[in-house]
């Protein structure tokens, strides 16, 4: 029995639609492209990837505001 990870095919459906060329978009492919981001940020954000991704982005945030004092 094959299973996918819905996180997972969200995220090849991610990088796929963001390799397009930009000006050949329509408002509907921008916000459909939007939808399935926040869709996957919502399924990777309770999990052990999501909760490492906030710390490496938390940790990028407070070497920004350091660097700039």
């Amino acid at each position: 029995m094959l299973t996918i990870n819905v996180a997972v095919l969200l995220a090849v459906i991610v990088f796929f639609r963001l390799r397009r060329r930009m000006h050949s978009r329509s408002r509907f492919d921008e916000k459909m492209t939007v939808v399935i981001v926040l869709a996957l940020g919502i399924l990777l954000a309770p999990t052990p990837v999501g909760h490492g991704i906030l710390d490496v982005l938390g940790q990028l945030a407070g070497g920004v505001a350091q660097a700039s004092r």
